[in-house]
């Protein structure tokens, strides 16, 4: 697994007094195997939480399903974050409530659609 961080600030310009009108710092991770990546996000102001975003496969980018917290991929990106201190990890489950938790553990069951 390949792993890619980049740093981001996305800002409205500073008003007479310096403030800003939205101010957001961020890390995204990119986590590839093949022409697999998963993509997550961390914001600096919430050191110990990551979200992951979404699955890109050959250039084109999908949402997260349950299923694929079985691969390996997945369960290898889990890990790197939470060894440097991710420890509340989320996803973008499109399903209309925003972040969820990403799942302690999967049925086997599951598994629908691979990475």
């Amino acid at each position: 697994m390949h792993v890619e961080r980049t740093h981001h600030v996305d800002a409205s310009e500073p008003d007479e007094a310096g403030m800003y009108d939205y101010f957001y710092e961020y890390d995204i991770y990119r986590f590839t195997d093949g022409p697999t990546c998963v993509v997550a996000r961390s914001y600096a102001d919430q050191p110990d939480e990551a979200h992951f975003l979404r699955v890109e496969m050959e250039g084109h980018s999908r949402p997260m399903t349950d299923a694929d917290f079985l691969d390996p991929l997945v369960l290898a990106a889990q890990a790197h974050l939470r060894a440097i201190g991710k420890i509340r990890l989320s996803w973008l489950s499109g399903r209309g409530g925003g972040y969820e938790l990403v799942p302690t553990e999967a049925a086997p069951s599951a598994r629908t659609s691979p990475v």
